[in-house]
């Protein structure tokens, strides 16, 4: 079962001076529910790839679990308009969940999912405490390496991509989606089923930088976030009040750093 991350289909491409039928390979999109011990708490458009590490990272990264031993079982359902994600619950996670949803106020939308109200989309973050440095040539070589490890990009042109460089090893995992925060989800969810922290190293993002990239950063534990496109203002303020440095415009030629540059190592001179 399972439906395929990409579709081929024909189009016109035009030049300068001719036009000719072409195909091309485009991302698939698709509504994925997550359902919890028989109750939907968020439905996401997703691509429909890696579904167990974003069943696993966004149940962590949400709060609904705090580890993955919460989770007794997940299922990947096929249905005629979507997939559904469902997972059965420890006893302690899956009655935390319903008191949760009796306080809720209203529906919810998917920017920030679980969330109903400003309090909450705004929750205070844990602190991110790591004596961590990485030098800046690193961070730049390992965004450059990243475009070679995303198989899906490479044949759509069209994703997103998060993945968690450590020193000493390189970047250690990968995962793409149409969403940047869901592609941050199943990077969390990779990681977790591997037993692996995001603590040691640099997630990598080829997005720009929004607060709920930060917000899962900061609950993942990973001290630096470095991307290719700026922040937001919120996003510098979030990831200044969590201790979480913060790099953008990650290209070839250089970097820019917004928050505490003392992780990531720099040359004077």
């Amino acid at each position: 079962m399972g439906r395929a991350p990409s579709l081929t289909v024909t189009s016109l491409k035009v030049g300068r001076r001719t036009s000719a039928p072409s195909r091309r390979a485009i991302p698939e999109e698709t509504a994925v529910a997550l359902v919890y011990d028989g109750g939907t708490e968020a439905v996401m458009m997703a691509t429909p790839a890696d579904l167990e590490d974003f069943a696993v990272g966004f149940s962590l990264n949400e709060g609904v679990v705090s580890a993955p031993g919460d989770i007794r079982a997940v299922e990947i359902a096929d249905q005629p308009d979507g997939i559904e994600l469902r997972l059965w619950l420890a006893a302690d996670r899956a009655q935390a969940l319903a008191g949760r949803r009796r306080t809720r106020a209203g529906p919810t939308g998917c920017g920030l999912c679980g969330v109903d109200s400003l309090a909450e989309a705004l929750r205070p973050l844990p602190t991110v405490e790591s004596p961590l440095t990485i030098p800046a040539a690193d961070l730049i070589a390992a965004m450059s390496a990243l475009a070679d490890l995303q198989a899906l990009n490479r044949e759509t042109r069209a994703v997103h991509a998060a993945a968690l460089f450590v020193p000493g090893e390189g970047i250690v995992a990968v995962r793409e989606d149409v969403g940047r925060h869901n592609a941050l989800d199943k990077l969390a969810g990779a990681l977790a089923r591997e037993g692996r922290s995001a603590a040691g190293g640099a997630i990598l993002m080829t997005s720009r930088i929004s607060v709920e990239l930060i917000q899962k950063a900061a609950i993942m534990g990973a001290p630096i976030l470095a991307a290719v496109s700026a922040p937001t203002a919120l996003a510098l303020r979030t990831a200044e009040g969590a201790r979480i440095t913060l790099a953008g415009i990650v290209r070839d030629d250089g970097l820019e750093i917004f928050t505490w540059p003392e992780r990531i190592g720099v040359k004077h001179g």
